[in-house]
């Protein structure tokens, strides 16, 4: 089946975009601390804590969605309910991310999203409750 090759580039994938999030904010971070700005009468402090504290969440956020990707694939079984709804949560912050994307950076990072949208939401749709099992003979 082609099940386990795409949760498993999709689980690949997520961990080498929480690498890429956890980088963009650490440089946010940089460029935040270089101007000591403020922002309509925040402190610059409060913007670089909350800058880490994002950068921080989402990587480990798509790194735990990345590494149960993985898990299913080696395991090659249906995930648990809570994981299902971890993985949704993961394809509906990349659609939004998608959206986002586009507006701000271009249509190249909204291909990359949409890609990595398909492949998360490929996942699910594969692992789902109507599919079947590698064990079972087919009908």
């Amino acid at each position: 089946m082609t099940r386990r090759p795409i949760a498993l580039a999709a689980g690949v994938a997520l961990l080498a975009e929480a690498a890429g999030v956890l980088l963009v904010h650490v440089a946010l971070t940089a460029v935040l601390g270089g101007q000591r700005m403020s922002l309509a009468g925040l402190d610059p402090d409060a913007m670089i804590a909350g800058t880490w504290a994002m950068g921080g969440v989402l990587a480990a956020f798509l790194a735990l969605c990345g590494v149960l990707l993985l898990v299913l694939a080696v395991r090659d079984r249906a995930p648990g309910r809570a994981v299902r709804l971890l993985l949704i949560s993961c394809a509906i912050t990349h659609g939004v991310l998608g959206a986002v994307t586009a507006a701000l950076v271009g249509w190249g990072a909204f291909a990359l999203m949409m890609a990595m949208l398909a492949l998360v939401v490929a996942s699910l749709v594969l692992y789902g409750p109507g599919a079947a099992e590698p064990d079972a003979a087919p009908a």
